[in-house]
């Protein structure tokens, strides 16, 4: 009688939160509640809505722990049976209220995370942002951000998220049938992919997916592919778990649980965090999508940074540090360390972004990045010369960037995995190059003999005009410098080096840029009883890039633009002059990717800040 009392109770909340009016009266008390009916007002009426939501909840989290799977696992659902009353059933079991953690380990997370001297500023900034998509459909595939703090969690589970949207959409509708056994292994060949370009495409299950499926992702990364530690909140109980449940409902139920809920101390965060640990990418996936709701909350990108350091482990944490005596947030501004970041982007909380380790002698060193990560990094302090990034962060497995600066991190990508591709010119040149270097028999002097140039030109596929092979071995010895000109003026259908499309051997692609920080937008503005209202929405760039070789000379660099009649056109055998060069903090960052890039873009700048 209880759980057909409670079921009775949902489903009427759930009927009010969806009409104006009061819903039908309930059966048991026909007169009473037809009469309360009709003299109940829109305030009393929403009053009453919010009441039996409320116990409705209320009753949920007071449901007996029995239901609770002793493994910490969900259960695997019946593939048969009937939908109704088995199907929530078989949910209820499924779902897991957690485990507490000790004082110790709350102690621990607490002061590794913030410090002993943090300010309630700070603590505010982290229990605020959610994990949440942008409503605007131009830029809704993008994490939304209202202020600082978290933003190197959001970028990096961004970046995530567009390596899923973009290079394995296919895979995210066949996820809703079968969960992948293996989050990590999946690869595109090595042959060239090239994602769409329409950002509205993505329906709201498949960014819900590849949100579950990032997340999933990032913890099984941490946990060494081994386990992923899910943390929720105590006060929001199972209501939220059970999948059948309304997501109007499971809105109400969180908005209640931490409507008064804070974390000031390791003491709060004791009370209310509940940590389950899954050992397979389908169980984590499971609940972390049954958790959806909870990580959209205010709280949710604190919990998946908790979440993050538990798959890896407090005690292998501090063991990645150079100095685990600093809180991972940084004081004063509480911006996430280069640790959080590279927690999530590599799986590992090293302090540096170079690669492997650097050895200072005396038996210390630094530690950085050991292997190749699927989304990179970059950051404008290495235009700046205050640090080296490795190529295991600066040439990630996917053209996917999370981007730092002094005060906040954004997001770099690319549609083809071709932009990561070696300039075909300079790889030209290099092999052309290291054949000359084996002939070189003077010490590195720079210059072979003529049965060595021979030897060269064969094993490179040159063919030089008689003339200008008699000319180059007149001398009886060949000079790399004289060489290298006449292989600039040879057209590359003979081996050489000028490119005849008038691109001048430039590599030219596009890259978007996201930055997660709503700002109002005039252009997105809507009507409103007072008027105009700015539209709040995340800022998307996209930048023409054109990469030089590295050859080329410097007026090809010049800002300087040229008068328009100097340009000419391909079907009159002139080179075309390219766009004069635009300038933002994020031009430098990509050159530290493409040195000597130059950037165009339509609009406003990109703002890495």
């Amino acid at each position: 009688m209880a759980d057909q009392q409670e079921e009775e109770d949902l489903r009427l909340a759930l009927r009010m939160s969806m009409q104006c009016s009061p819903p039908d009266p309930k059966r048991s008390k026909p007169e009473e509640a037809e009469n309360s009916a009709t003299t109940m007002t829109p305030e009393e009426n929403r009053r009453l809505q919010r009441e039996l939501m409320a116990a409705a909840a209320e009753k949920r989290m007071l449901t007996p722990a029995k239901s609770v799977p002793a493994s910490g696992s969900p259960l695997k659902s019946d593939s048969g049976g009937d939908l109704g009353k088995k199907e929530m059933e078989t949910e209820a079991k499924e779902v897991n209220l957690g485990n507490e953690l000790s004082e110790e380990e709350a102690y621990q997370l607490f002061f590794m995370v913030f410090g002993s001297s943090v300010s309630k500023d700070i603590l505010a900034q982290w229990s605020n942002p959610g994990i949440r998509f942008s409503p605007d459909p131009e830029t809704s595939m993008i994490l939304v951000q209202h202020e600082g703090g978290p933003c190197g969690v959001l970028a990096a589970i961004q970046a995530f998220v567009l390596k899923h949207l973009l290079f394995f959409r296919d895979e995210l509708v066949k996820a809703e049938q079968s969960m992948p056994q293996n989050l990590s292994s999946r690869r595109f060949s090595k042959n060239q992919y090239v994602a769409s370009n329409d950002f509205a495409v993505f329906t709201e299950n498949e960014k819900t997916r590849a949100l579950v499926e990032s997340m999933a992702e990032i913890l099984f990364l941490c946990g060494n592919n081994k386990r992923a530690v899910i943390a929720t909140l105590s006060s929001i109980g199972d209501g939220v778990g059970v999948g059948g449940s309304d997501d109007s409902l499971k809105d109400v139920i969180i908005a209640q649980a931490l409507e008064n809920l804070s974390i000031e101390s390791a003491s709060n965060l004791h009370k209310i965090l509940r940590v389950d640990t899954y050992t397979t990418p389908a169980s984590a996936s499971k609940r972390l999508e049954a958790m959806i709701p909870i990580f959209q909350s205010r709280m949710g990108a604190l919990l998946f940074l908790i979440s993050a350091l538990l798959s890896r482990g407090m005690d292998s944490v501090q063991a990645d540090r150079d100095d685990p005596s600093f809180p991972l947030v940084t004081a004063p501004f509480g911006h996430a360390s280069q640790e959080i970041v590279n927690l999530l982007l590599c799986g590992q909380a090293v302090p540096n972004v170079f690669d492997g380790r650097m050895d200072l002698g005396g038996g210390m060193f630094l530690k950085g990045v050991t292997a190749n990560v699927e989304v990179g990094f970059l950051t404008l302090l290495e235009s700046l010369n205050f640090c080296k990034v490795g190529q295991n962060l600066k040439c990630p497995k996917w053209p996917i960037w999370v981007v730092g600066s002094e005060s906040h991190y954004t997001v770099l990508f690319a549609l083809d995995t071709a932009v990561q591709d070696e300039n075909e010119l300079e790889g030209r040149e290099s092999h052309i190059r290291k054949a000359f270097d084996a002939q070189d028999q003077s010490g590195g002097g720079g210059f072979i003999s003529v049965e060595g140039f021979h030897q060269v030109l064969g094993e490179t596929n040159i063919l030089l005009p008689s003339e200008k092979l008699d000319s180059i071995c007149s001398s009886g010895f060949i000079v790399w410098s004289e060489f290298w000109q006449v292989i600039l003026d040879l057209d590359k259908s003979l081996g050489g080096l000028k490119d005849s499309t008038g691109q001048m051997g430039q590599k030219v692609f596009d890259l978007y840029h996201f930055n997660g920080i709503a700002k109002s937008d005039l252009n997105g503005s809507y009507s409103s009883s007072r008027g105009e209202t700015p539209m709040q929405r995340p800022r998307l760039t996209k930048l023409r890039v054109s990469v030089p070789p590295r050859w080329t000379p410097e007026e090809f660099m010049t800002d300087v633009a040229l008068p328009s009649d100097s340009a000419g056109t391909e079907s009159s055998g002139t080179v075309a002059i390219p766009e004069p060069c635009q300038h933002a903090p994020l031009v430098d960052c990509i050159r530290t990717r493409w040195p000597r890039a130059v950037c165009n873009w339509v609009g406003e700048p990109p703002s890495i800040v």
